[in-house]
């Protein structure tokens, strides 16, 4: 038991003795999970936190931002755990897409929110390899990178986050390391980022940030494997939040409008690709060392991912009844209900004549980029899964890669566009940038 543990529990029990939400530790509690990892957390540390839990429950003023963070402590502890309580997501404000998706698109609100997540996790990852390479933290010490490839993680994700920092407005005189083929020294630049991102954040903000990193291990990588992840979910709720848009124009009769939309959809997924090549700097033996850990969260659980594919059209009837959309029973029992989708929509206005010849051209070209976009995400995720998991099995249940390498066809559309396949031949499809050398210490 760490020394900080008693301490810790003391404040709990105190706590649960007067439950004022406003007062809870929060970062004592992060701060001992960040020192054992959430899989080793000390038994009696869980028990108190399983006490305020209840404690909640019965108080007359509730907290749903409390009852949620310990929802996601516990998530072991109540052997519930899965992708979603990993990711903390519940903790993470993400944009939504529902009846207000076509205002929320079309003002920019849910790109600005986007965007301000987008870098503040980013930024915050960044930091972190700064505080390691600069000695500044103790923190998951195991198998730390080299120098070179901290060095690289910062060149790559300041590329990452560079879209989103013009946007915001955060770029400014930085914009040259912001791009493919800058030079310069890069950690310079991401030190001036990650200062700006975090002045620039709210306090609310800032305590999302605090709060969403729960590694189950002490491995240094899995700091940025967690970012990532919840990057690449922030990524896809934007997405559905756009691909909802488009469906909601055409229902009201602006398909031009709804193409824009799809456009600015495959524009956001175009973006993503730049976190896989962050991503790639990973570790494969310190992804390997944490892995062992997560057994029971895998991203075939992302309800964002299949919300984007369930718009796109309605699932096939074995995709439905996969693993996959049963580890997200509330969003396939909304699937099974039959809501609208682009490519029924699509299809059923070419019949009717509610689209025009020049319409149907320009939305079926629309879907169709952004099919191909799609499918080539699907196998750059695939070959990068490869390289980390070789022929081993997934964490979620899961067979691994063998499952990416089936899914990563399926047609995103069936009705409304012509059939788009990646061509896996072609030597670029997909192409993950050489692995960094230099495993750390």
């Amino acid at each position: 038991m760490s020394m900080d543990e008693p301490s810790l529990e003391q404040d709990l029990a105190a706590w649960s003795a007067d439950p004022v939400p406003a007062h809870f530790p929060y970062l004592p509690v992060v701060g001992a999970f960040h020192r054992a990892g959430k899989h080793f957390v000390a038994a009696s540390v869980l028990k108190h936190l399983d006490v305020a839990r209840a404690t909640l429950s019965q108080s007359p003023y509730p907290d749903p931002a409390l009852a949620r963070f310990l929802d996601v402590v516990l998530d072991k502890f109540d052997e519930r755990y899965d992708y979603q309580t990993y990711l903390a997501l519940s903790l993470i404000p993400m944009p939504e897409s529902g009846a207000s998706a076509l205002e929320d698109a079309t003002s920019g609100v849910a790109q600005r929110q986007h965007d301000r997540l987008l870098v503040q996790l980013g930024a915050d990852a960044l930091a972190f390899e700064l505080a390691a390479l600069d000695g500044r933290t103790d923190l998951f010490p195991h198998l730390r990178p080299d120098p070179p490839v901290a060095a690289k993680r910062c060149r790559l994700g300041l590329r990452s986050l560079g879209p989103a920092l013009e946007r915001l407005g955060l770029a400014e005189g930085l914009e040259p390391a912001l791009r493919p083929g800058s030079e310069g020294d890069p950690l310079t630049a991401a030190r001036q980022i990650c200062a700006r991102v975090r002045a620039d954040a709210s306090p609310e903000e800032r305590r999302v940030t605090d709060l969403s990193i729960l590694p189950v291990w002490t491995s240094h990588d899995e700091y940025l494997f967690l970012r990532v992840l919840q990057t690449f979910e922030t990524r896809f709720a934007l997405l559905a939040v756009r691909l909802q848009a488009a469906l909601n124009a055409l229902a009201i009769g602006r398909p031009r409008l709804a193409v824009a939309e799809v456009g600015n959809a495959q524009a956001g997924l175009e973006e993503s690709f730049r976190l896989f090549s962050l991503l790639a700097t990973m570790q494969i033996e310190s992804f390997q060392e944490f892995r062992q850990y997560t057994e029971g969260a895998s991203a075939i659980q992302s309800r964002n991912y299949k919300l984007v594919e369930s718009l796109c059209r309605v699932p096939d009837g074995d995709r439905l009844d996969s693993p996959a959309y049963r580890s997200v029973p509330e969003l396939r029992e909304r699937v099974l209900q039959d809501p609208p989708n682009l490519d029924d929509a699509v299809w059923l206005g070419s019949q009717t004549g509610a689209l025009s010849s020049t319409e149907r051209r320009e939305m079926a070209g629309a879907l169709q980029g952004f099919a191909a976009q799609l499918l080539q995400w699907r196998q750059t995720h695939y070959r990068l899964a490869v390289r980390m998991l070789g022929d081993r099995p997934g964490t979620g249940y899961t067979e691994g890669t063998p499952y990416l390498r089936e899914v990563r066809t399926i047609p995103v559309f069936a009705k409304s566009t012509p059939d788009i396949s990646v061509r896996t031949s072609d030597p670029s499809a997909g192409r993950m940038p050489p692995r960094p050398s230099g495993s750390g210490s």
